[in-house]
C-alpha cells in the first residue's frame, strides 16, 4: 500500500495539462524517467521512487544512528528537493549521483546544524531496525533465525562505528551503488581519499565480523 507521505510526493507536480506520455518500460533508465518526470509524467516518479527509496532511506538511517523520526524527516526533504528541481533537471550525470548528492547534503546539513537533543541508546534499541524485522520463512529454524539477527546488529553496529568519512562512502557504494569517481563527486574529496576509506572500512567490517565468529 503506497504510504501518505508518498501520495503527497507523487501528486506535486501532476497538473501538467495536455501531456500524454508513451508506455514507460521496466528497463527504462533512470535519467529517462527524470526527465519524463519533468515532463509531467508523475508515473515517473513512482518509478524512481521505487527504485531508490529502500537505499536512499537507509544511507540516511545508518549516518544518523537509526534515529527514525529524523531520518524520516530528512528521506521526505531528499524527495520534495527533487520534485523541487525536477524543472531543472539536466541529466550531466547518473541519476543515482545527483540523487545521493542531494541526500548528502541534507545530512551535512543537519550536522551543521546546533545539537539536537538525542534519543538515547534505550529508546533506539526498543524501536529495532526494520532490516532484522523481516519475518523468516517458518523452515528456518529458531536457532539459524537467532544467529542471523544477531549477524545484522552486529553488522549494523560496526557500520555506525566507522568514522564519518569512512561510514559514508561505505553506504553510497553500497546503497548507492556509486561508484569511486561518483563519491568523489558528491562528497569533495580526491579518488585516492575515496579509495582509501573504503579499503578501510571494509577492512574494519570483515575483521568485526570475523571476531563474531
Amino acid at each position: 500500500m503506497r504510504s501518505a507521505a508518498h501520495s503527497e510526493l507523487a501528486n506535486v507536480g501532476r497538473t501538467a495539462s495536455g501531456y500524454t506520455p508513451r508506455p514507460m518500460e521496466a528497463e527504462d533508465s533512470d535519467e529517462a524517467l527524470m526527465l519524463r518526470y519533468a515532463a509531467g509524467d508523475a508515473g515517473a516518479f513512482d518509478m524512481l521512487y521505487g527504485r531508490h527509496r529502500g537505499g536512499v532511506h537507509r544511507y540516511i538511517t545508518r549516518q544518523l544512528g537509526r534515529d527514525r523520526h529524523l531520518a524520516e524527516e530528512l528521506f521526505q526533504d531528499v524527495w520534495m528537493s527533487l520534485v523541487s528541481a525536477r524543472g531543472g533537471y539536466k541529466p550531466t550525470a547518473r541519476f543515482a549521483t545527483w540523487l545521493y548528492t542531494i541526500a548528502h547534503n541534507r545530512v551535512i546539513d543537519h550536522h551543521r546544524r546546533p545539537r539536537a537533543v538525542e534519543l538515547s541508546a534505550q529508546a533506539r534499541d526498543d524501536e529495532g531496525d526494520p532490516m532484522l524485522d523481516v519475518p523468516a520463512p517458518a523452515t528456518v529454524q529458531p536457532e539459524r533465525i537467532a544467529q542471523a539477527r544477531q549477524q545484522a546488529a552486529r553488522l549494523l553496529a560496526l557500520v555506525e562505528s566507522l568514522p564519518q568519512a569512512q561510514r559514508e562512502a561505505f553506504l553510497l557504494h553500497e546503497e548507492g551503488g556509486l561508484s569511486v569517481d561518483e563519491i568523489a563527486i558528491i562528497t569533495g574529496a580526491d579518488r585516492e581519499a575515496v579509495k582509501s576509506r573504503l579499503r578501510y572500512a571494509l577492512g574494519k567490517l570483515r575483521q568485526g565480523m570475523e571476531d563474531l565468529s
